[in-house]
């Protein structure tokens, strides 16, 4: 494989500092909303778990849009936009003494839909052998600017409050859009890239593919799950008599040792169980993790076991299901199955945050942990039927490489194409020029494909 151009080295770095600068500055949240969101005026419950959720219900209505958008009128546009919105929310929040005032907040942060841009940007800025190397990048960032937020929000809580940690949140978005401005390289005009971007025509037979639809299903679980949780973890450690200043303790050590869960369980994955069993394994795992934390009394280190299955059980998942989306999407549609895939994530963190607040106010903690729970377990009943995917890689074949004598009739082209050894699926868009592949490295060849064709 090549290296990274300077510009590439650039993008990567750059974006993935955007990407996770932004990202903390919603994650900060996650272990601290439900304490600080008790001194509200007006708060319940159910209202903190919808402060806590609504950002991934304005996220899901707006992601798609701001990333067809940025097809139109370019990249930057789009996420100066969508970081200013962020502001702009994070403002709001921080000025309220009300939870409605803080649900107002947190929905103008979640309109600022940014996601889909900045990958499409990510894409421009990459070439066809590098992209996915780029997104793996940006991907870590954004894991790692999760742990750093589950530790920094607890110790932010202590020192300076909802207000505080809203305002710090703001800045970081002023941060990412200064970064965007001064760092991130300037991207080409910008198009449709059907590895990132969102094909109208194409979402009809997306949301029909059976196999997507169990992933999409999966995530919008995973993430009611994550977010109904966290309103419901920080609560049960202080009732264990676990102060609010101990907290980054557990959150630190609980993912330090998820590592020891997910590491093996992912390499197993791609040998000797498969990734259907593994996800099977992490989904029973998640729902035993749930059980745990409603059930183990107050001794220190069995609340932290608990919550160290959950985060192991979670990362395996959250790591394995975009890569499967990848690998099971139509050749030409990436782009609009990962929006659907990303619409669904949005979507269960809103229902997460609404359905964790009600259980913990009408059941109690411990009973909202079993819901949680047995709720987990409907997932075995969704990837029932699913198959085991191959392993590919993205591969895009310009036609102007080829003669024009075999780029006159585009079915027998693909046709062709789909025959060559290691094509595992084709596409030929004429309109664009190319030819997406999605190809077994170890048995493709360019130049045997090129010569094949020109014959």
């Amino acid at each position: 494989m090549t290296a990274f151009t300077s510009t590439e080295r650039r993008a990567a770095a750059s974006l993935s500092l955007v990407y996770a600068t932004r990202m903390m500055g919603l994650f900060l949240l996650l272990p601290v909303m439900s304490i600080l969101g008790q001194d509200l005026g007006g708060a319940t419950p159910v209202l903190i778990g919808l402060a806590l959720g609504v950002y991934g219900l304005c996220q899901a209505l707006f992601q798609i849009p701001f990333g067809l958008v940025s097809d139109r009128i370019g990249r930057k546009p789009v996420i100066y936009f969508g970081l200013l919105v962020f502001v702009a929310g994070s403002l709001v929040a921080a000025a309220s003494d009300s939870i409605w005032g803080v649900i107002a907040g947190r929905a103008l942060q979640g309109a600022g839909a940014i996601s889909a841009a900045v990958m499409a940007l990510a894409a421009d800025l990459s070439r066809d052998d590098q992209r996915t190397k780029m997104m793996a990048i940006i991907g870590a960032s954004i894991g790692l600017s999760f742990i750093l937020s589950i530790m920094l929000g607890p110790l932010l809580m202590n020192s300076m409050g909802l207000t505080g940690i809203f305002l710090v949140i703001a800045v970081l978005g002023v941060v990412a859009a200064l970064l965007v401005r001064f760092i991130v390289p300037q991207p080409p005009s910008p198009g449709h890239n059907r590895e990132v971007s969102v094909i109208a025509s194409d979402l009809g037979a997306i949301l029909k593919n059976p196999q997507l639809q169990r992933l999409d299903i999966g995530i919008l679980l995973l993430h009611l799950l994550i977010t109904a949780t966290f309103v419901c973890v920080p609560l049960g450690l202080l009732e264990r008599g676990i102060p609010a200043t101990e907290h980054w303790m557990v959150y630190l050590t609980a993912c330090f040792g998820s590592l020891l869960i997910m590491v093996p369980l992912i390499g197993l994955s791609e040998k000797a169980l498969g990734i259907r069993r593994v996800m099977m394994i992490s989904i029973i795992g998640l729902a035993i993790a749930e059980v745990c934390i409603a059930m183990v009394g107050n001794q220190w280190w069995l609340v932290v076991l608990a919550i160290t299955l959950f985060f192991g059980f979670l990362n395996v998942l959250e790591s394995m299901l975009p890569s499967l989306v990848s690998r099971i999407a139509p050749v030409a549609s990436r782009g609009s199955a990962m929006g659907v895939y990303s619409t669904s994530q949005f979507t269960g963190a809103f229902l997460g945050g609404v359905l964790g607040g009600w259980t913990y106010g009408e059941f109690g903690l411990g009973t909202a942990h079993l819901m949680l729970g047995a709720l987990t377990l409907l997932w075995l009943l969704v990837i029932r039927g699913m198959q085991e995917p191959v392993r590919t890689a993205s591969y895009q074949l310009r036609l102007d490489q080829l003669p024009v004598s075999a780029v006159a009739d585009t079915s027998a082209l693909e046709a062709t194409i789909r025959c060559a050894n290691g094509v595992v699926d084709v596409s030929v868009i004429a309109d664009e020029g190319v030819a997406y592949l999605k190809i077994n490295r170890k048995l493709f060849d360019e130049k045997t494909l090129i010569a094949s064709l020109a014959l």
